[in-house]
């Protein structure tokens, strides 16, 4: 049976040694009035235990159980009634929501965490109050003062979910070429008709009520995505009182019947005419959806990064457990445990290098978030817009990368049932498809927040990064002169895309992984440096090093194929 327990001393090192978040939060009223490191501390352990003890121990279970479909209904795993109940008694619900309406107010490097450990725990239950989460943050943004009355106390407080209505059969990532459609009606609202395909917890039995925002044309919308506008289409019309009323003209026609995540609901949702009401502008409606888009990006690569370390824990356990063979013992009938077998050791430090890399990246990220929030800070902003396709594709492309390693190093075993690991791979899987393909977050990366700007915002990123390096350490200087090839690659890149305009899309998840594996060892060189001044075990100093040691040796060589690939 796979085990779970959330790496809370990595998490803290993270947060308050290397990217000293404190200091951030001491320079925002908003935060300062409530965090402190001993008030996150004592916040995560808090979330810790409802994954480990409640979550965890289940997910197993839910996945051989999954969801129903009967008479229009979905039914989930029983126990998932009780493991929503507890989390929306905590106030998970709305640990990143805006006070005035009922949220806990915390800021993004702390809800990244929360998001990671509910990944390690069950990728499945995560995503409904997942999804919910990322609605509220387009709500927030566009809605009315009404609508945020209206919806987010529900939202936050659980008693109701949302989900993000997009995908139609015929249109995956071209939203343009949609077919749903919105009728104005005398009242102010829409009747909204058509047929949206893959909505993640579209129908469920964890809430009253289920709001959609879906994507959706009026009558008189210009062509292709220009032309799309979001409304909210909740599942039951709010009443005077704002308590569900009237039952909506909207259904769920089926279920998908997937590889992984059978827990989670992915429906088919059918819209008759439902009652509908705009939000936002008109014809602006892709602009507010990718607000929501963009944050459940983030949370993809916290799914990547879930699976896997939930994996490497379990490997780690089994592989100082299984006698197997003969390293060192000149005994032939002794075997010893495969953790000295050194190709085990290979993939277990794989597995730790990538994932200790991706937590200080997604901190990194998130604490970008932060600052532009908080603090208006426009450079935060830019940095979070050029390294959230990083941090959903080459996340979830490493989450499946390290959790297929850590399901070899149990050989056979791994690909049994009954000890977890293949449900981490199916369950992980789905991290690279979702929310926007990983080769359409690449192209993004390098047609929009590389070209869009003449690689502005990016080579200003490199030069700082090469400025804070070290002249006299070796590994420093072997980044440094990474970071100064992929600077010249990018200008020649965008000189030679001039005259092919193909040239750029067909090197962008090249590029763009190229990006991810530098930034990675950015990510260890500043846990090396945090070291210094972080209170920490000597061991625990040792393994980083270890660890940092064993990315530029085995991992960053990476970049060198690379170069080499999209060299002229």
């Amino acid at each position: 049976m796979s085990q779970y327990q959330a790496p809370l001393n990595d998490m803290k090192f993270q947060l308050f040694d290397v990217w000293q978040v404190q200091q951030h939060w001491q320079q925002v009223p908003a935060l300062a009035e409530q965090l402190e490191p001993e008030t996150a501390e004592a916040i995560l352990q808090e979330a810790a235990k409802i994954c480990e003890q409640q979550i965890a121990p289940l997910s197993q279970q839910a996945d051989l159980i999954g969801v129903k479909l009967q008479d229009g209904a979905v039914i989930t795993p029983e126990h998932y009634q009780a493991n929503y109940r507890a989390w929306c008694e905590g106030g998970w619900a709305g640990f990143s929501g805006d006070p005035e309406y009922g949220g806990m107010g915390m800021p993004k490097v702390l809800s990244m965490m929360l998001d990671e450990m509910m990944c390690s725990a069950d990728i499945a239950f995560s995503l409904y109050p997942g999804l919910t989460a990322g609605a509220c943050v387009t709500l927030q943004q566009y809605a009315s003062d009404d609508v945020k009355a209206l919806y987010l106390p529900k939202l936050y407080s659980g008693e109701w979910s949302a989900t993000m209505c997009l995908t139609e059969s015929h249109a995956g990532s071209d939203l343009g070429i949609m077919r749903s459609k919105a009728e104005p009606q005398p009242d102010g609202s829409y009747h909204i008709s058509g047929s949206k395909i893959f909505i993640t917890a579209g129908e469920h039995d964890l809430t009253e009520n289920i709001i959609h925002l879906v994507l959706a044309k009026l009558p008189d919308a210009p062509a292709g995505s220009r032309g799309i506008s979001l409304f909210i289409v909740p599942k039951f019309i709010p009443d005077a009182d704002g308590n569900p009323g009237q039952r909506n003209a909207l259904h769920c026609g089926s279920i998908e019947h997937k590889m992984g995540i059978h827990a989670s609901a992915t429906c088919v949702m059918n819209f008759d005419g439902a009652t509908g009401y705009l939000l936002g502008e008109p014809h602006k409606g892709l602009a507010a959806m990718f607000t929501m888009m963009n944050y459940e990006r983030l949370a993809m690569g916290s799914q990547g990064l879930g699976a896997a370390e939930r994996a490497c824990q379990n490997a780690l356990a089994y592989a100082n457990d299984r006698l197997q063979g003969r390293i060192t013992e000149r005994d032939a009938n002794k075997a010893e445990p495969i953790i000295r077998h050194p190709d085990v050791q290979r993939m277990l430090q794989t597995i730790q290098s990538l994932n200790e890399a991706g937590r200080s990246f997604s901190t990194w990220v998130a604490l970008q978030l932060d600052k532009a929030k908080y603090s208006g800070d426009e450079k935060g902003l830019q940095l979070a817009n050029l390294l959230t396709p990083i941090a959903k594709a080459f996340m979830t492309d490493l989450g499946l990368e390290c959790t297929v390693q850590a399901q070899q190093v149990f050989g056979g075993h791994g690909y049994i049932k009954e000890w977890g690991m293949e449900q981490l791979v199916r369950d992980v899987r789905i991290a690279q498809i979702y929310e926007g393909t990983n080769g359409i977050q690449a192209a993004d990366f390098m047609l929009r927040k590389v070209a869009g700007d003449k690689g502005a915002v990016l080579l200003s990123l490199f030069a700082e990064i090469e400025h804070w390096l070290d002249a006299a350490n070796p590994q420093h200087q072997q980044l440094a002169a990474y970071l100064r090839r992929t600077s010249v690659l990018t200008q020649s890149l965008l000189q030679r895309a001039e005259g092919d305009k193909a040239l750029l899309a067909g090197y962008a998840y090249e590029f763009m992984t190229l990006t991810g594996y530098l930034l990675y060892g950015y990510m260890w060189l500043k846990q090396v440096d945090a070291l210094e001044r972080a209170e920490v075990t000597v061991e625990t100093k040792q393994q980083k090093q270890q660890m940092a040691d064993f990315y530029f040796k085995r991992i960053l060589p990476r970049a060198e194929a690379l170069l080499l690939i999209m060299q002229e």
